[in-house]
């Protein structure tokens, strides 16, 4: 099978760097790109009704998410991404699909630009180490600031 890079689908500014270059390194091994969207959990609602049209309004709009960049994917990385949506938080959903898919090889998240550190998910995904979903897995951190010019002279 060929490799699957994972991509947290965040609304990071630095999000497209890591899509971008998981697309490259897709191309160039003839690999997958599998799109994690993580949705929060909605405990806080009170009736269950208003809960469940919550988290389908939630759903609809990851799949219509998904879907646009899926377009974007197939374009650069020259075939179909694989789509996920879990709920909760998002350590919690990088090791459930880690678990479940031992085609997923590389982990490719970018760090924020500039003086604000490398985020929140770089931070925790670093101080956890190389265990992912109950094996060890690479993660590929990928400068949040990089150019579509130096990706492609990376990747």
């Amino acid at each position: 099978m060929p490799r699957k890079f994972l991509v947290v689908v965040d609304d990071s500014p630095e999000f497209k760097a890591a899509l971008r270059f998981a697309c490259r390194r897709a191309r160039s091994t003839g690999g997958h790109v599998v799109l994690l969207r993580v949705l929060p959990s909605n405990s806080d609602a009170h009736w269950s009704g208003a809960r469940e049209e919550i988290e389908r309004q939630q759903r609809e709009e990851a799949e219509t998410l998904l879907n646009r960049l899926g377009e974007e994917v197939l374009e650069r990385a020259g075939a179909p991404p694989v789509f996920l949506i879990e709920q909760g938080d998002v350590q919690g959903a990088i090791k459930k699909v880690v678990s479940a898919d031992p085609d997923i090889k590389i982990l490719v998240l970018a760090a924020s630009a500039g003086s604000r550190g490398p985020g929140p998910l770089v931070s925790a995904i670093i101080k956890q180490g190389a265990q992912v979903g109950g094996r060890k897995l690479p993660v590929t951190i990928v400068p949040g600031e990089l150019t579509e010019d130096e990706i492609e002279d990376l990747a």
